[in-house]
């Protein structure tokens, strides 16, 4: 959410900002909104101040006397009685629709954010490991998993395209990779783990972005909660409408969770595989802080991603996303991309996002400075620390074998009751 003094002040620098999104000129008609409500709000407060005059002055000339004063201050108060309910309605209709406005909007980039309309101009900022060379001509996950038992066949049986079965070996290691991981995040990157709901409301959606906006992209239940697409909901809404205390910050919190989505976005892409699915795990990171701190906490949180490809031994590259390329809710965003060497490219496995107080806004999360007088908005980060089924892809593709094995990376032994192979079932 945007805050409207700002807008106030500068539209045409809200405006230019906006453009690096492709977003058209809005600042005009956000303003006009606002001053017929400002007005709105101005009449109706002159109306309640005139009623509480008037009724005081009733009795003032009933004490003199003067009946016909009185009377006439009756009148008035009832006037001012069946019009300001009026007043109050257009005041709220009017308040919903600046709102409404505000909210459609994106995150504005931040300075740092390179321009481009597309994935075309993301900026590359570093790359670690060394892709393997094989002896042999690398397959897909796609190809490879469905022996080791990545079970396409039977997901799309019972529950439709995009949903997968994992039987033996194959949901040993999905397990293991997603342990692994939180493991990693709480001990050695000092996230807290929380285990969050995974139905939430309305506002908690509203909150981290995805409605108005994105709710084709959601799945709803019959009683009107929605299915997180990510942890990323529950976690940032754990602080919304609270106060909290500047000792308390950062917050950083990290969650193993199902994740849910229609992919609606995505039609036609990766249709084939385990890359994107309508339900997949995912460890999630957030982080709650201050506004000074959180240009420096999104480097610690992308820096926390990396670790777990770096402990798996699996090369990548880092990211600079562009202002046409981020998400909404994001001031500046890397992605981490993974090699596959089955698709002889770089993927994306984790997106880490700093949203300002964009997302606190819309939460009305705040907290209080130490020695100060009043309140400030949190900033809000989240990252995927990381998408587990993706890090199964690579994970199978960068460790196959010629046999159509797939040798167990050595950070996971411990979670996988001695198995330091995958190997084909027949």
């Amino acid at each position: 959410m945007h805050d409207i003094r700002l807008i106030r002040e500068n539209p045409q620098a809200f405006d230019a900002a906006l453009a690096r999104r492709g977003v058209a000129p809005v600042s005009a008609d956000i303003l006009a909104l606002d001053a017929r409500r400002r007005e709105m709000a101005t009449r109706m407060q002159e109306a309640q101040g005139r009623r509480n005059e008037a009724s005081k002055l009733i009795g003032a000339a009933m004490a003199k006397g003067d009946k016909d004063t009185a009377e006439a201050l009756k009148a008035e108060v009832a006037t001012l009685k069946t019009t300001l309910p009026a007043l109050e309605e257009e005041e709220r209709q009017l308040s919903a629709q600046s709102l409404a406005a505000l909210a459609a909007l994106p995150n504005l980039p931040a300075d740092a954010v390179p321009e481009g309309e597309d994935e075309a101009g993301n900026v590359e900022v570093a790359r670690w490991g060394t892709p393997r060379s094989f002896a042999f001509a690398p397959k897909e996950h796609a190809d490879l998993g469905p022996a080791l038992g990545l079970d396409f066949e039977t997901g799309a049986l019972i529950s439709g395209a995009r949903f997968t079965f994992l039987r033996g070996q194959m949901a040993r290691l999905q397990r293991a990779l997603a342990q692994f991981m939180l493991d990693h995040q709480t001990g050695v990157n000092g996230h807290v783990e929380c285990a969050p709901p995974l139905l939430v409301k309305d506002e908690a959606v509203f909150g981290t972005g995805q409605l108005p906006k994105f709710a084709d992209d959601l799945f709803r239940t019959t009683d009107g909660r929605w299915l997180i697409p990510t942890a990323e909901v529950s976690l940032t809404n754990a602080v919304r409408e609270q106060i909290l205390a500047e000792s308390a910050l950062p917050l950083r919190m990290t969650a193993l969770t199902p994740c849910f989505r229609s992919e609606a976005g995505a039609a036609g892409r990766d249709t084939r595989g385990y890359i994107r699915q309508h339900q997949f795990d995912k460890v999630e990171l957030v982080t709650i802080c201050k506004p000074e701190d959180s240009a420096a906490e999104h480097e610690r949180m992308t820096a926390a991603a990396e670790s777990v490809l770096q402990a798996l031994d699996l090369p990548y590259r880092k990211m600079l996303l562009c202002a046409g390329d981020m998400g909404a809710t994001a001031r500046i965003t890397y992605d981490l991309e993974v090699w596959l060497p089955g698709q002889d490219a770089y993927r994306e496995i984790s997106s880490c996002s700093n949203c300002g107080d964009f997302q606190a806004r819309r939460m009305n999360a705040r907290y209080r400075p130490d020695n100060a007088k009043g309140t400030e908005f949190v900033h809000t980060l989240n990252g995927s620390g990381l998408a587990v089924g993706r890090t199964l892809v690579a994970v199978l593709e960068n460790y196959q074998q010629e046999d159509g094995s797939v040798e167990v990376p050595a950070a996971l032994a411990p979670y996988m009751g001695g198995l330091t192979r995958l190997v084909p079932q027949g």
